[in-house]
């Protein structure tokens, strides 16, 4: 006998393995990789007090194998050496240059006003972000995204996982950070982009200039790199950037508290998604969140939960390993399969506490 449980079980299982399916293929499928053009990049980092990783990132910049780019770094009014060690390494190499900010106007974004002052520096039309944390995978990164800048492309979306290193904190924020890769790559791929990540994205200049900037959300903590792609990005104009050379790692916070107060600012944003958009997410996310608040705990119970219900948690999960497996792969930081099982109830803890403080957030900081 069909339950009202049995049958909502059915039902949350059933989504998740639609989206975990359609996921899977999007990474399964045979792509052309991108072309041989090499059209001028500009490459532009943010910094604010960021002299030792400055230190490290531009040389590995001034490394790439690329014919014509040049690095604009935006000193955001440091308290730190950065301003006396750019004003230094600019005059080593004239494809490095710095752009200062001395005064924040009020009620503005430092972030975006910092963005903005970079893009109007930079002397190509297009502009490559990164951060000052991040290290590129290898001296091909410019290079790899710059191959998919074809003619009708406006936003090159690429992924940014975080360095391994001992212990649960760092495979819980690489595993979390995987799944949001996969998901807004995957989407991508899928022809629906709706998102992309600061550390590496590239766009067109006129892009950002036609649709005057960040001005629609300005006042919004964030949003710099997320926002901006869902309000322009489509199927003709989004293309991605996947493989060990394209992506660009960055490093992960080291305390729970650092790792909640970041997510808590990413989440925060994704309120003012396109509609749509805000759907696709939440019904999956709030299915997983079913999975293991909801359905597990009946199943062990043995409400009338039948053994299809059974069946179709084992696919869940046969699928979710697939798809950790072929995803991380494809896109070049290839995960531990093995721990998904331990971190995927984890994830469902997790997404539930720090999305529900998101939504009802109504200041969000920058830093703790």
């Amino acid at each position: 006998m069909l339950t009202p449980l049995t049958f909502f079980a059915w039902a949350v299982l059933g989504i998740q393995l639609i989206y975990l399916v359609m996921l899977l293929i999007a990474f399964s499928r045979d792509r052309t990789g991108g072309t041989e053009i090499t059209p001028p990049v500009s490459v532009i980092i943010c910094a604010h007090d960021e002299e030792r990783n400055l230190r490290e990132l531009i040389p590995l910049l001034l490394l790439q194998e690329y014919s014509h780019f040049e690095v604009i770094i935006v000193e955001d009014r440091c308290n730190d050496g950065t301003y006396d060690f750019l004003l230094e390494a600019t005059k080593l190499d004239k494809r490095l240059k710095m752009v200062r900010v001395r005064h924040l106007p009020e009620h503005v974004s430092g972030k975006k006003y910092s963005l903005t002052l970079g893009i109007k520096a930079a002397a190509y039309e297009w502009v490559l972000f990164t951060d000052a944390d991040c290290r590129p995978n290898s001296d091909q990164w410019i290079r790899s995204m710059a191959s998919h800048f074809n003619e009708s492309a406006q936003i090159v979306l690429g992924y940014s996982p975080y360095t391994k290193s001992p212990g649960y904190l760092n495979s819980f924020i690489r595993f979390e950070t995987l799944l949001t890769g996969i998901q807004f790559i995957g989407w991508a791929l899928l022809g629906r982009p709706y998102m992309g990540v600061g550390r590496n994205l590239a766009y067109r200049k006129a892009l950002f200039f036609e649709n005057k900037g960040f001005n629609n959300f300005l006042r919004i903590t964030g949003g710099d790199d997320d926002l901006f792609v869902n309000k322009h990005a489509t199927s003709i104009n989004t293309v991605v950037s996947i493989g060990a050379a394209s992506i660009m790692p960055s490093t992960p916070k080291k305390t729970w508290k650092e790792f909640f107060y970041q997510k808590l600012r990413h989440l925060s944003v994704g309120k003012y998604y396109d509609l749509n958009d805000r759907i696709l997410l939440g019904l999956f996310s709030s299915t997983w969140i079913m999975t293991w608040v909801f359905v597990v705990p009946v199943m062990c119970t043995g409400q009338g939960i039948d053994n299809f219900v059974w069946a179709g948690f084992l696919l869940r999960e046969i699928a979710l390993l697939s798809l950790v497996h072929r995803a991380s792969r494809t896109l070049g930081d290839a995960f531990e399969t093995w721990k998904t099982p331990f971190l995927d109830f984890n994830y469902a803890i997790y997404y539930l506490g720090t999305g529900l403080a998101a939504l009802l957030s109504k200041r969000v900081r920058w830093k703790i």
